[in-house]
């Protein structure tokens, strides 16, 4: 692997002891705008963030109590009344200067999105667009979305029914540390298109990313008050986001994910749970072998790995083989590895020591199991504390670790097939079921493969970010990997109550007076044998 620079003032196009205009010191006058639009904060031990680039601090965080977030709900609740009566097409307009916002000062969150997640700048600019993409999408289909629905009444002409759609009040919104501007997007705008106020808790190491979409939605018109963002740890307000959110959505790990889904249960109010994966891609014997390997290296190592979609699993036909993996392995070390704020890296840094050590770990299980790495496999601390080599391992047996566990980190292991049918019971074999991916010349073969894996999302030709990117579509987990979906009409739709209201006129529905009882069911039976041959029935 080849390295690039590490990060300098120079790059950064700042002063010297500044990341990307972020001050090397907690008090940076540009972070401190940030961190003051959180609420609460009477946390007596505050934090203070570091680059993963460098090390450096670079945010000191407040950190809010359990009464903090109690009267953040509290606000939110009273603000949300005014908010719903707003017309949509007004909610909309403001996701449409939003978008605009974030494609016309994109240099200010890449710095900042690299220095929070040490991701490459083109990983970072991936979640501009996710992120604009979402605001273009609910800014144009949500009044759709939440119109009201006409549907058959029961009797023809005299029944009038339909669906109105209310929003379910306060959203409480717990975001990961990997992708922090575009799953802030994905989550929090469409409940706020369906008329709900927002109460958000970001992971600390990002939390910045998140205030400035925040800041540019209150540029763009959002009220105050309307979104709010609590920073604090789960241990201290965990609680209060389950007892006091109508909806709560959770991106995060599994074993979290049912622990809130155990706490929500208990309320009787909704949640949507994206989790953990551990993704396949299938290689079938048609594949153009340049192509797949190509879009391997994306699907792997796309933000170091440190991404819910990518991929951890390959398998392979074994008439290709030994061409794909020299061709993947050749590809995957050729990257570049660096921390620059420009587009000279490939790939960037593990986000935080705990990642950094799970990766070493799998990879050193692997091996001391028999497993052979064909190339990285080890720690690059002359790069930058947390980079780890981009890692492709083959012979991985059943009792290594990274065989059935998420690693969540730059590291893919390769496997042979000589049946499609094996490779699709060996790629559903695992407790996952996020995404997946199939490569294929033939179009349709690769629809009918695709469409046989368990999984909630799967690209045929590409790695993940078809499905996404095409935010009309929804995604989400199934099995193990979570509940309920985002984007498309499901995700702005989960945020809302229906309300069925049906309008009954001239005949009522039980016996006119003295008519008997047998008369009156055989003639409604009789009735609803026509009506079946209806259209739309």
């Amino acid at each position: 692997m080849t390295s690039t620079s590490p990060v300098s003032a120079d790059q950064a196009g700042g002063t010297p002891g500044t990341i990307g205009g972020v001050d090397g010191g907690p008090h940076s006058s540009r972070a401190a705008a940030l961190v003051a639009r959180a609420v609460g904060g009477k946390d007596s031990a505050p934090v203070t963030m570091t680059s993963p680039f460098t090390g450096l601090p670079t945010a000191t965080l407040p950190q809010a109590t359990d009464a903090d977030a109690r009267a953040v709900f509290h606000d939110a609740r009273a603000a949300q009344r005014a908010w719903a009566a707003r017309p949509v097409a007004e909610r909309q307009r403001i996701l449409i200067r939003l978008h605009d916002l974030v494609l016309k000062r994109q240099r200010e969150v890449l710095d900042l999105v690299q220095v929070e997640a040490g991701k490459s700048r083109m990983d970072a600019f991936d979640e501009v667009c996710s992120t604009a993409l979402v605001a273009a999408y609910y800014g144009k289909h949500s009044a759709k979305f939440l119109a009201p629905k006409r549907s058959a009444g029961v009797i023809p002409l005299l029944t009038k029914a339909g669906v109105v759609r209310h929003p379910k009040g306060v959203v409480g919104v717990i975001s990961p540390w990997n992708y922090p501007l575009a799953l802030t997007a994905m989550d929090v705008l469409p409940a706020l298109m369906a008329g709900n106020t927002v109460v958000q808790k970001p992971d600390n190491q990002t939390a910045l990313s998140a205030l400035w979409l925040h800041e540019l939605a209150e540029e763009a018109g959002l009220p105050a008050g309307v979104w709010q963002i609590l920073l604090g740890r789960g241990s201290r307000i965990g609680d209060a986001l389950v007892e006091e959110s109508d909806y709560l959505c959770f991106t995060g790990s599994t074993p979290t994910g049912k622990n809130l889904a155990a706490q929500v249960a208990s309320r009787l109010t909704s949640y949507s749970l994206e989790l953990g994966g551990k993704n396949p891609m299938v290689v079938l014997p048609d594949a153009d072998v340049a192509k797949a390997a190509a879009g391997a290296v994306t699907a792997c190592f796309s933000s170091a790995g440190q991404l819910c979609v990518s991929v951890e699993r390959i398998y392979v036909h074994e008439s290709i083989r030994a061409e794909f993996t020299e061709a993947f392995v050749r590809r995957t070390a050729a990257l570049r590895l660096g921390c620059t704020l420009d587009y000279g890296s490939d790939m960037g840094s593990l986000t935080s020591a705990d990642q950094l050590e799970n990766v070493r770990a799998h990879v050193e299980d692997a091996r001391s199991n028999g497993a052979t790495v064909l190339t990285g496999g080890r720690a690059r601390p002359d790069i930058g504390p947390l980079f780890y080599e981009p890692t492709v391992l083959t012979d991985v047996p059943e009792s290594a670790r990274l065989f059935a566990e998420e690693t969540f980190g730059p590291v893919v292991s390769i496997y042979g097939y000589h049946d499609v049918n094996d490779a699709v019971e060996r790629a559903n074999d695992t407790e996952y079921g996020l995404n997946a991916s199939v490569w294929s010349r033939d179009g349709r073969a690769g629809w009918e493969v695709a469409a046989r894996l368990k999984a909630g999302t799967v690209n045929v030709n590409e790695g993940y970010a078809a499905t996404f990117g095409s935010v009309g579509v929804p995604m989400g987990g199934m099995k193990e990997s979570g509940v309920g979906r985002r984007n498309g009409a499901e995700g702005l739709l989960k945020y809302t109550e229906a309300q069925a209201i049906a309008i009954q006129r001239g005949l009522k529905l039980r016996p006119f007076r003295g008519m008997p009882a047998s008369v009156w069911t055989r003639s409604m039976t009789a009735s609803m044998k026509l009506l079946r041959r209806l259209p739309g029935r």
